[in-house]
């Protein structure tokens, strides 16, 4: 089986697909994007993936494209440590979450993640450039220009942040009517996996909203133990790695 894997270290969306093919001790090809840089738009790139986003597979020739799809594959053409169930129903389960974590969580770490880390870069381009870097992101584009260069106004980080609150408590009660400690009962699903990107980044970022919910407490260190974790999150993948003046910033707030 042959499998390469485009990839950004730091991408949420990367890091699910990594979890899944680690914890199947899938051989792999690793190509890495640097995303800052403009490596996802370059024409090689785009003829894979037209979104211009990570990650995107390649299984053999045959290109899969989108996180949770490419999860969903992985399960199918790779049955053995399987993350789907087997019950229709707790099937539906599982899908029926993923959507809420796509629409919700996934989507709102994205504010406090281009306000606090990504932002800096963008100041120190022209405008015409920084026009030109968001009319090039085919999905991105609306979010890019909403933000400009000045960042979310702290009314757009707030509904972010309340956003990814209800996430947490809206896990909560899935884990407490499962039985947990999982989203879904005893085992690990896809939808445990795809919204690990989000608590790991809000938890990097030093805004771990969930505290006073031990349901999620537990749950994060069990996603944390799990074999595929580590590998997963290899040095560079967090922003605290990757960019110094968010190390700073989360010294200041220590």
């Amino acid at each position: 089986m042959g499998l390469t894997l485009y990839n950004a270290p730091q991408s949420t969306c990367s890091q699910r697909v990594r979890f899944v093919l680690n914890a199947k001790d899938l051989p792999l090809t690793e190509i890495k994007l640097n995303l800052l840089e403009g490596d996802q738009l370059k024409p090689d790139y785009l003829k894979l993936n037209p979104n211009g986003v990570v990650p995107t597979l390649d299984h053999d020739g045959a290109i899969v494209t989108d996180s949770t799809v490419i999860t969903e594959y992985l399960d199918e053409v790779v049955p053995r440590a399987s993350f789907t169930p087997e019950d229709p129903v707790a099937r539906a389960r599982m899908r029926a979450l993923m959507h809420f974590i796509d629409e919700m969580p996934a989507a709102a770490v994205r504010v406090p993640t281009f306000n606090l880390a990504f932002l800096p870069s963008y100041r120190t381009m022209s405008r015409e450039d920084f026009l030109a870097h968001a009319e090039s992101k085919p999905i991105r584009r609306e979010f890019l220009l909403s933000m400009g260069q000045s960042g979310f106004p702290q009314a757009e980080m707030d509904n972010a942040l309340g956003r990814l609150r209800r996430s947490w408590e809206r896990m909560d009660a899935e884990i407490e009517r499962s039985g947990g400690p999982w989203l879904l009962g005893k085992a690990i699903s896809l939808a445990d996996i795809a919204v690990m990107p989000a608590l790991v980044r809000m938890h990097d970022l030093r805004m771990p909203d969930w505290q006073d919910l031990p349901r999620i407490v537990t749950w994060f260190d069990n996603i944390r133990a799990q074999p595929a974790f580590a590998p997963t999150y290899y040095h560079g993948s967090l922003l605290s790695e990757r960019f110094p003046h968010l190390r700073e910033k989360i010294a200041e707030r220590a």
